[in-house]
């Protein structure tokens, strides 16, 4: 059965534009070519709104409000994707 899995995965679900739907967009290069301190600056700033729509989607989501929670997942990934353009050297 754990074999099945492994087969799952394709060349295309490998593919980094679809792991991260932002590579796609011309601005994302042009992170890439900042300078290293402004890019760490940058990098910083999306982990703690990654972090921080985190805590407020698990905090709607206990207190029942399911389309907010949706909400702030989404900003969390987005800001997780945004972040991880500039894990890269250019």
């Amino acid at each position: 059965m754990c074999g099945d899995v492994v087969g799952l995965m394709t060349d295309r679900s490998l593919r980094t534009d679809v792991r991260n739907p932002l590579c796609l967009l011309p601005a994302a290069q042009e992170l890439c070519g900042l300078p290293e301190d402004s890019r760490k600056a940058l990098k910083a700033l999306l982990r703690q709104v990654s972090a921080d729509a985190r805590l407020r989607a698990d905090k709607c989501w206990k207190t029942h409000k399911a389309p907010m929670a949706a909400y702030w997942k989404a900003v969390a990934a987005y800001a997780n994707h945004a972040q991880r353009l500039l894990r890269t050297q250019p």
